[in-house]
């Protein structure tokens, strides 16, 4: 494990205090988490932008015919 030092405004750490002890965790595992949750976001996306990056516009048309044309539920009501 690494030991790292962030520089905080004391307002966004003393958020992170509460938030942590709300849910019964220590502000470390806190800040891990939110870190591990915004790395998981970039990779999401960017593994979104590579695949799309792939994608050709034929075979999004050949599948969208594909589709039945039926009425929205929403459109019922």
């Amino acid at each position: 494990m690494t030991a790292l030092t962030v520089r905080l405004p004391n307002s966004v750490h003393e958020k992170i205090r509460e938030l942590a002890a709300r849910d019964n965790i220590s502000v470390n595992q806190f800040i891990a988490s939110a870190a591990s949750e915004k790395m998981a976001s970039v990779m999401t996306l960017d593994y979104l932008q590579r695949e799309g990056a792939l994608g050709r516009r034929e075979d999004f048309d050949r599948f969208l015919k594909t589709v039945p044309n039926v009425p929205d539920a929403h459109d019922k009501a």
